[in-house]
């Protein structure tokens, strides 16, 4: 595979200049800082996801205007671009039907309600791929993902090399990951606030799959943005916890909770498109975490404990409370 590195964000000419000699027929864009603890770690996090996120995206879509060339482009989204508040039904797939003022029936974009400055810079890139596919007719597919869990997919696990990062801590970490390492290590798991929060999760064989599933299948010259919500299922953190206890032993330690948002919250999510374009979601099935457990095991030397505990705080109101966390507190079980 060839490597070119340009920074997207900063770098446009050599960016156009890419496209131009490449030609490709579709560009997958994950060039994006990816954590929402991380954008609120500070204001220079906060401004550096903004310039980045939202830059690199709008880059792209001149680049592919520029380029002149008919050019399919793949977004990683997110799921936090509709809230994670109760909505009182489900979200459905990007597009909801309202009434207006007058009893006028519509199909509009579905509102935006971001829990992080990462989560706004998604749903302004959202904004973007409305724009420019009204304007210059440019093809765009959005995968609004849910959380992922896993490590290797079948073609990764075929060669030590090719494992995907593992991310523990609570600035990259997802969710059940962090679970899992932290019952392989012996730690009690950090679970926020009550844990009555819902989650979308995909595991990363199904997120590959999703990605060329929508590849396969990208909308026509002058249909408006496809949008597939990426996800496998919902599930409570507090119950994940108790799956990861039940089968490891270790305590859950509920901890105050790093973020602002609901303690407790529903989600219903349709994800139907890409069942019907042959989708099989894996879930969370117990035997599946062995995957996970292995990799930890295996490189068990290689954590740093003193990252577990939450370090990015959403306002003063939050870390005030967090205060008392004391990173150093974490120790690793012994075998």
């Amino acid at each position: 595979m060839k490597f070119v590195n340009l920074d997207v964000a900063k770098e446009y000419d050599l960016l156009v200049k890419l496209l131009e000699e490449e030609k490709p027929d579709a560009v997958i864009h994950f060039a994006e800082q990816r954590a929402a603890p991380y954008s609120m770690k500070s204001s220079k996090a906060k401004r550096y996801t903004v310039d980045n996120n939202v830059s690199g995206s709008n880059n792209l879509c001149c680049a592919v205007i520029d380029s002149g060339l008919d050019i399919h482009i793949l977004h990683l989204g997110t799921m936090g671009v509709y809230g994670y508040g109760t909505s009182g039904g489900e979200i459905p797939e990007g597009y909801i039907d309202v009434t207006l003022p007058g009893g006028r029936e519509a199909n509009i974009l579905h509102p935006a309600y971001p829990g992080s400055v990462y989560h706004a810079t998604k749903c302004l890139d959202a904004l973007l791929w409305q724009f420019y596919n009204k304007n210059d007719n440019l093809r765009v597919t959005d995968l609004h993902q849910g959380i992922v869990w896993g490590t290797n997919t079948p073609q990764t696990i075929r060669d030590e090399r090719l494992i995907n990062r593992f991310d523990y801590d609570g600035d990259y970490g997802t969710v059940l990951n962090r679970f899992l390492m932290q019952g392989a290590m012996g730690v009690p798991l950090t679970v926020y606030g009550t844990g009555g929060q819902t989650r979308g999760f995909i595991h990363v064989t199904d997120t590959a799959r999703c990605l060329e599933i929508a590849l396969n299948n990208p909308p026509k010259k002058g249909e408006r943005v496809e949008i597939f919500n990426q996800i496998a299922e919902t599930r409570k953190v507090r119950d994940i916890a108790k799956m990861v206890a039940d089968q490891t032993g270790v305590e859950v330690n509920n901890l105050p909770n790093p973020r602002q948002e609901a303690a407790e919250n529903e989600l219903d999510v349709a994800n139907r498109k890409f069942c019907e374009l042959g989708l099989e979601p894996i879930t969370l099935d117990e035997g599946l975490f062995d995957e996970v457990t292995e990799v930890v095991k295996k490189y068990k030397d290689r954590c740093n404990p003193t990252k577990i505990l939450p370090a990015s705080f959403w306002n003063k109101a939050r870390a005030e409370e967090c205060a008392s966390l004391d990173p150093e507190s974490v120790k690793i079980k012994s075998d």
